[in-house]
């Protein structure tokens, strides 16, 4: 019984599993469907009906999933204690618990959560997710970096212009704001001083938000390429040629470059 529940609700990429690709579908459509009362104020009686029925669709899908996870992870009964600590199995736990009364209405924007239920179907997605996880100790060191500008910025104009400002806490969210140069414009310098400060605030964030969006670009763009090789070489030795054994060894010499880089 459980392998024929595996069978139907592993994520899989062929494109000749027909029941893996309805089941997917259907719990897309269920997870997007349960998030469409969050776009009204009222609660009405078809908004609750809706609620109700999804989330027992998501709860039996989460407990299939736990129940056939040794099935994937391979580790025998030490994969039915890791399987609720993994990270989509937290986001949908807590993205069903409103739903399901176990905590206040008051946090019912959890069930917003269930989006990344739709997410973890796509490819796009998980290649971000690989380059994130690929870039992390760049990334690390980027977010150090903004952190620290944002604090040294927010240091000098708040001792520059200490009645600009009531706190630090508000030079804070200036230095945050001019980071990201989104300025909404509730809090500026008035003084010449403060203003050139600005100015080279907004101009080093342009610098330091562009950092972390190349990184992931790049990364993302490796991600597709080497899925695009493995396929390539994949298709090759299923036609029994020894034409991709040229590019398995090109992914293979990546593979241990990237290792040594680490």
């Amino acid at each position: 019984m459980r392998q024929v529940i595996y069978s139907i609700i592993k994520k899989t990429d062929s494109s000749d599993n027909n029941i893996n690709k309805l089941y997917d579908y259907f719990i897309c459509l269920v997870a997007f469907v349960s998030i469409i009362p969050l776009m009204f104020k009222r609660e009405l009686s078809y908004f609750l009906l809706i609620d109700k029925v999804t989330v027992y669709i998501l709860f039996a899908d989460y407990v299939f999933r736990w129940m056939t996870y040794d099935m994937k992870l391979k580790k025998g009964n030490l994969s039915f204690i890791i399987y609720p600590v993994t990270p989509y199995a937290l986001i949908d736990l807590l993205s069903l618990l409103p739903s399901l009364g176990m905590v206040n209405q008051s946090f019912r924007v959890l069930r917003m959560l269930r989006i990344f239920k739709i997410l973890s179907y796509s490819k796009s997605f998980n290649y971000i997710l690989h380059a994130f996880e690929k870039e992390k100790n760049t990334l690390y060191s980027v977010l150090v970096l903004a952190l620290g500008y944002i604090f040294v910025s927010a240091l000098i104009m708040f001792s520059y212009e200490p009645d600009t400002f009531s706190d630090f806490f508000a030079a804070l969210y200036w230095a945050t704001t001019a980071l990201t140069t989104v300025g909404y414009g509730d809090v500026y310098p008035k003084t010449d001083i403060g203003r050139l400060i600005s100015m080279i605030s907004s101009l080093f964030g342009i610098a330091v938000i562009a950092l972390p969006a190349g990184i992931i670009t790049a990364s993302f763009v490796d991600e597709i390429n080497e899925e695009k090789e493995e396929a390539a070489a994949n298709r090759d030795n299923n036609d029994g040629s020894d034409k991709g054994e040229p590019v398995i060894d090109r992914i293979v010499e990546k593979r241990m470059e990237a290792d040594k880089d680490e």
